[in-house]
C-alpha cells in the first residue's frame, strides 16, 4: 500500500493490482457467510434486473474502484507485452501478439468481491516506462468508462469505450456481466488497427461458487485479414481441472476462412498456438511470467494528482478497508455516493449536460457508445508504476 497526502487535504490510497496472488491476498476482505450474505443483498432483485444500481456495503468490496480495474489490465504486467505487438516483423507475428496481450488483460477475480462503481467525471492516470494511461467515467447510470493510452516510442495508441451490464439470471444462481462497447489498438507505424471485444464475466452462486470468464471473445486486425475467435470456458457442475480457466480458438485470415493457428491453454497458465500445416506449437503467454511480482503504482509527484483520482475519491475508503474499520468504510463510501446522487440532481434541475474532461462521447441505438480523446496524446501521469 502506498499513501500520499495531496495539497487538496486529501490521502491517495493505492493497493496492489491484482494478478495471479492476488485471488489470495484478497481473501482478508471477505467478509464470514459470504454466500448468505450475497443472496441476501439480491432477494428483491428480480432476474434481469439491471445491477449497476445496487449499492453494496464495503465488506463486499476491494480497495479499488472499477476504473482503476481497467487501468490495471493494461499498465499492470510484468513483461513488456504491449510493446511487443509493435515489434513483430511480420502481420501474422503481430497479430498473435496482440492475441496473446489481449488475453493477458482478463484476471482471476475473488468471489463475493467486486470493485466501487466509478463516480462521474472520476479518471485515473499512470504511467509505466513511456507507456502512459488515462482513463475517466464519462456516464454514471448507465456506467460508460473510456480508456485512451499512448506510447510515443512504440507507436502505440489504445481507446476503449465500455459499459459493463450485469444480469441477474432466472435460475438464480449466477449473475453474468456482458460488456458492451470497443477495445481498438492502433500500431500507427504500421498502419494496423485491432478491434477487440472481451468474454462475459460470470458470478456463480451454486452449486460452487466462483467467479469466470466465460463466453467468446473476438480478435480482427481489417487491413490484415487476420481474425481471432477465442473460446473462454469454466466448469458448470463438478469441478474439472482440464476445463477450468481454459480457452480455445484459432487464427485465421477472413478472407478465406483459411485457419492458420489453433489455440489452447488456459488463460491463468499458459496459452499454445499450433500451425495447422506444421503441427508445431508456441507457446504464446505465461500467466505466471506475465501476472507474478506486480508492483504497486506510486505517486511521483503529488501537487500533480488531480482531486477526481480514483486513489483520492477513494481514498479515505480504501483505507478504512485495509484496517477493517468497517463503519468508517460504510459512512465515507455513502458519503461518496450521496454526493454522487446530489450532483445528478442538481444537473437534472438545471437541466445541464455534463461534458467529460478528457473525451467527447456520443451514443446511439446502432453503434452504441462512442469515445473520442480530446488530445492525440496522454500526457506523462504523476503516479507511476516502476519497473
Amino acid at each position: 500500500m502506498q499513501v500520499t497526502e495531496c495539497d487538496f487535504g486529501t490521502k491517495a490510497v493505492l493497493t496492489a493490482p491484482l494478478s495471479l496472488e492476488g485471488e489470495e491476498s484478497n481473501s482478508k476482505y471477505k467478509a464470514p457467510n459470504i454466500i448468505q450474505r450475497i443472496l441476501s443483498l439480491l432477494t428483491n432483485v428480480r432476474p434481469g434486473s439491471d445491477l449497476n444500481r445496487l449499492q453494496l456495503p464495503p465488506q463486499f468490496n476491494i480497495p479499488k474502484s472499477q476504473l482503476q480495474c481497467y487501468g490495471e489490465s493494461v499498465y499492470s504486467i510484468s513483461s513488456n507485452m504491449l510493446s511487443k505487438c509493435a515489434e513483430g516483423e511480420t502481420p501474422l507475428n503481430r497479430f498473435v501478439s496482440v492475441v496473446a496481450w489481449s488475453i493477458s488483460m482478463v484476471r482471476p477475480l475473488a468471489f463475493g468481491l467486486a470493485p466501487y462503481n466509478p463516480i462521474l467525471g472520476e479518471s485515473h492516470h499512470v504511467s509505466r516506462g513511456t507507456l502512459n494511461v488515462l482513463l475517466e467515467q464519462v456516464s454514471h447510470h448507465p456506467p460508460v468508462s473510456a480508456l485512451h493510452a499512448t506510447d510515443e516510442k512504440h507507436h502505440i495508441d489504445l481507446l476503449w469505450c465500455q459499459s459493463p451490464l450485469p444480469k441477474f439470471h432466472a435460475t438464480g444462481t449466477h449473475i453474468e456481466v456482458e460488456v458492451h462497447g470497443k477495445r481498438q489498438l492502433k500500431l500507427l507505424n504500421k498502419n494496423e488497427t485491432y478491434t477487440m471485444t472481451p468474454p462475459n464475466l460470470v458470478i456463480r452462486f451454486l452449486p460452487v461458487p466462483g467467479v469466470d470468464w466465460l463466453g467468446n471473445a473476438t480478435v480482427r486486425c481489417q487491413e490484415t485479414g487476420l481474425e481471432a475467435e477465442l473460446c473462454y470456458r469454466g466448469n458448470s457442475f463438478l469441478p474439472r481441472p482440464s476445463v477450468h480457466r481454459s480457452i480455445k480458438g484459432k487464427i485465421f485470415l477472413s478472407s478465406m476462412m483459411e485457419t492458420v493457428y489453433e489455440i489452447n491453454g488456459h488463460w491463468d497458465r499458459t496459452v499454445t498456438v499450433k500451425d495447422v500445416k506444421t503441427g508445431k506449437k508456441t507457446v504464446i503467454y505465461s500467466a505466471k511470467e506475465a501476472l507474478t511480482g506486480l508492483k504497486t503504482p506510486i505517486v511521483k509527484d503529488p501537487k500533480a494528482v488531480l482531486s477526481t483520482e480514483s486513489a483520492v475519491v477513494w481514498g479515505e475508503v480504501n483505507q478504512a478497508i485495509l484496517q477493517k474499520s468497517w463503519d468508517k468504510a460504510r459512512e465515507a463510501k455513502t458519503c461518496i455516493e450521496e454526493r454522487q446522487r446530489q450532483v445528478a440532481r442538481e444537473k437534472t434541475s438545471r437541466e445541464d449536460e455534463w461534458s467529460p474532461k478528457h473525451f467527447s462521447v456520443s451514443h446511439s441505438k446502432e453503434s452504441g457508445w462512442d469515445c473520442s480523446p480530446t488530445h492525440k496524446l496522454v500526457p506523462p501521469a504523476p503516479i507511476v508504476v516502476n519497473d
